[in-house]
């Protein structure tokens, strides 16, 4: 029990002098080890030949049925981020990073044991549900803690952690193969015996935030710093507080909703489609045979992709505390409409070199969106239950993890089946689609406004009980 009262929140609250730096590390150990599921397509072909090792056998797994496992636990990281970001409000961010940590290395197991007996349905459990928990649960714990430690540059804090999601797989995707090769054989592909070992490894080093995360004393502000006076670039900044259970009837919750989803979507459809597109885009028939992009070159453009995936977070996430968070979503909208705008016109006239650009751009402010998000909560709801708030608002990525690939990969497949059009010219709707689902979201972020006082949280006073309506009234677990 004594082990177990060390996760609780009054004994996570820090003690004077503590270095609130000490913090971002601490939330990086755990998103650099959930970002792992980016990476998680390496396993897939050898997955596929389980029984026969070196080819497939009639009894192996199809990649239509390993394909579920990615979905699944996306799905549910969405899911469980909106179920249990009160959970988590209440009881801390050690508790909730601990029973992340509990929930994405045990997948692994689980899934290893699948991966023995050959029982998908185990793996599905283990990636997919228990493992997706595991990603909610550590997607959202680090940053309601994080915007607390840093009020004076919120969107620079959540980045540097969001930073780690998108940066993963890079550290994720050399260790899985590594692994396989080390433990294959004339008799297995090394795939239960890595999930064992990295559930093993991610468990150890997500202790590391778990045993160094604190949360700040209650009316603890950075030493010298006061709340800026408002100005037209931080008039959205509220400093009242707002509860979840209250956030989510007010229509700033649904626009940001729509304002993340719409971003979202334009960006995770062609991530998933990014190295058959360029291949199909610069084919030799397209191009010529010089100019014909390769898979591996393909390859080396996803590798590149998931860079500007990364540093987006932090960039974006960091300038929107200088340039305010309405005005950096309004730069995503509008610059990644013209950018989807013109990718047709240098797709045929072959300029491969403005093309990749074109396309990191994008996908830095894919990446930017998701680190400024929890941010503009701040801005507009405070940090009283931001971490709950967010979970819920997490939801639209599951929405977009849907209507982006499908957008990609079912218009491309009508236009070339159906209407008989070159795989070369079969984007040209989809970037026009997404560039007009950009500017909705234009407008969806301009017709954000702060939330109305009558929503704001109170106090319940003694002298003066009618002062707060029911929706506002304190909870025990509140400080």
């Amino acid at each position: 029990m004594a082990l177990l009262s060390f996760l609780d929140r009054e004994h996570t609250i820090a003690r004077p002098g503590f270095n609130r730096w000490l913090v971002p590390p601490a939330a990086l150990s755990i998103h650099l080890s959930i970002g792992q599921i980016y990476a998680y397509s390496v396993f897939n072909k050898p997955m596929t030949r389980i029984i026969g090792i070196t080819e497939s056998a009639p009894d192996d797994w199809a990649l239509t049925t390993l394909g579920w496992i990615f979905s699944l636990a996306l799905f549910t990281l969405g899911a469980s981020a909106a179920v249990f970001g009160k959970w988590l409000e209440r009881v801390g961010p050690r508790k909730a990073m601990f029973a992340s940590a509990v929930c994405f290395s045990g997948g692994f197991l689980i899934a290893a044991l699948g991966v023995y007996l050959h029982q998908i349905w185990l793996i599905y459990l283990g990636h997919g549900v228990i493992g997706g928990i595991g990603l909610g649960l550590g997607y959202i714990s680090p940053v309601s803690t994080l915007i607390k430690w840093f009020p004076d540059r919120p969107g620079m804090a959540t980045g540097m952690a969001i930073m780690g999601f998108g940066g993963g797989a890079m550290i994720a995707s050399p260790l899985s193969v590594g692994l396989m090769d080390f433990f294959a054989s004339s008799t297995s592909t090394g795939v239960a015996q890595t999930f064992l070992v990295m559930g093993v490894l991610y468990f150890a080093f997500m202790l590391f935030g778990v045993f160094t995360v604190r949360i700040p004393p209650p009316g603890w502000q950075p030493a010298g710093w006061t709340p800026p006076a408002k100005t037209a670039k931080n008039s959205m900044i509220t400093t009242a507080q707002v509860d979840a259970d209250t956030a989510v009837k007010t229509y700033q919750f649904y626009l940001l909703f729509a304002v993340l989803m719409l971003n979202v979507t334009a960006g995770i459809g062609v991530l998933g489609q990014a190295s058959v597109m360029i291949q199909e885009m610069f084919s030799a028939a397209s191009v010529g045979e010089k100019m014909a992009v390769t898979a591996a070159a393909a390859g080396g453009f996803v590798g590149l992709l998931s860079l500007f995936n990364m540093v987006g977070r932090f960039f974006w996430s960091s300038l929107s505390d200088r340039i305010g968070r309405k005005n950096t979503y309004h730069i995503f909208f509008l610059l990644g409409a013209a950018l989807y705008f013109s990718i047709p016109s240098l797709g045929s006239a072959g300029s491969i070199v403005l093309f990749v650009l074109c396309f990191g751009v994008i996908m830095s402010m894919y990446g930017g969106g998701f680190a400024t998000i929890p941010a503009y909560l701040r801005d507009i709801f405070g940090t009283m239950e931001v971490g709950a708030i967010h979970g819920r608002l997490l939801l639209a990525w599951s929405a977009a993890a849907i209507l982006g690939p499908v957008l990609v990969n079912y218009l491309r497949a009508y236009q070339i089946e159906t209407m008989q059009i070159a795989p070369a010219k079969a984007y040209s709707i989809t970037m026009y689609i997404m560039a007009g689902l950009l500017l909705a979201g234009f407008l969806c972020n301009a017709l954000i406004r702060p939330v109305a006082e009558k929503y704001h949280y109170r106090e319940l006073e003694e002298d003066a009980p009618d002062q707060a309506t029911p929706l506002q009234a304190p909870r025990a677990d509140r400080n």
